[in-house]
């Protein structure tokens, strides 16, 4: 039977893959460019790298570590793609975050597969 940490947890990498989804839209779509004052995607790219970082080193349970580490490289993945967004000509920006959006799709997927592989 599902518990509702597991179900919690299946919405949210749920709710990571459709954010992946939309990234890779906007950028599909052409409707995202370069910043005109880098310092806040540069500041975004480092959160995500903290934050990948941080997810990583938490003492978890054995069994839940392969979860750990897909969250804790995505971020980390995502991070790094949106940090190198404004030292990449402007023709290549799209790419970037098309590959951070796929990054989250991949994560979402295989994070609830092992989640519901689990239950």
């Amino acid at each position: 039977m599902a518990t509702p940490s597991n179900l919690f947890r299946l919405l949210s990498e749920f709710i990571v893959l459709l954010l992946g989804a939309l990234l890779i839209l906007l950028a599909a779509t052409g409707r995202i460019g370069l910043p005109a004052r880098p310092g806040g995607v540069v500041a975004l790219g480092a959160i995500f790298i903290f934050w990948g970082v941080r997810a990583a080193t938490r003492p978890e349970a054995k069994a839940a570590r392969l979860e750990t580490m897909i969250r804790a490289g995505s971020l980390a993945l995502v991070g790094i793609f949106i940090l190198a967004v404004p030292f990449v000509p402007a023709r290549h920006a799209s790419q970037l975050f098309v590959l951070a959006g796929g990054v989250l799709v991949l994560r979402g997927v295989l994070a609830a597969a092992i989640s519901v592989a689990r239950r």
